[in-house]
């Protein structure tokens, strides 16, 4: 396994969003891997290889469409119950808010993900999926890093990331920890 500390995200690039009148925008991220688009498909289906990378666990493949998984994101025990809604084996996949597509390059893959995230967050879901596509790549490489997913991508320049795709996407970046309100006691603040 590779060593963590030498682990530091590169800059924000390869995203994009499309804005909606909605609560949820989609963001578009893009990254080019080194592996084949069979190899990268199954990083995206298998659970256990998911595990590996993504900010998620999911408790069945997500390569038959139809299929029912139990997604459980990072950080949050309660699960989603997700349905497969395609399969276009190696090329497109689609399940609840998450589309993939697979595009053969070069000696490998351009991956595009498109994931509707809540418009005031989705400077947090660049930055996020951002380090999970540097984990993936370097899983598929052979040189696994472990996962960085929820609370712990803070520690591997996750908020810097979040200030950079903020500016991208001409957004303000949401406060970092939320800030309590402060107390109202007898009228006055303290």
């Amino acid at each position: 396994m590779t060593d963590l500390a030498q682990y530091t995200p590169g800059p924000a690039s390869g995203a994009q969003i499309q804005k909606s009148d909605g609560e949820k925008w989609t963001l578009i991220l893009v990254r080019e891997l080194r592996h084949s688009p069979e190899k990268v498909w199954g990083a995206l289906t298998d659970p256990a290889q998911l595990r590996e990378w993504a900010p998620f666990d999911v408790d069945g493949s997500l390569d038959k469409v139809g299929a029912t998984v139990k997604l459980t994101w990072v950080g949050n025990p309660k699960p989603v119950e997700t349905r497969v809604t395609r399969v276009d084996f190696p090329k497109v996949l689609e399940y609840g808010d998450q589309r993939w597509e697979l595009e053969a390059f070069a000696d490998g893959t351009r991956l595009t993900l498109w994931s509707n995230i809540d418009r005031r967050f989705i400077a947090w879901g660049a930055a996020g999926w951002h380090i999970s596509f540097d984990v993936l790549d370097r899983l598929l490489s052979g040189t696994p890093m472990g996962r960085i997913a929820g609370g712990d991508t803070m520690k591997f320049g996750w908020q810097r990331l979040v200030a950079e795709y903020a500016k991208q996407f001409g957004i303000q970046a949401p406060n970092w920890p939320p800030q309590a309100a402060p107390k109202v006691v007898n009228g006055g603040r303290s």
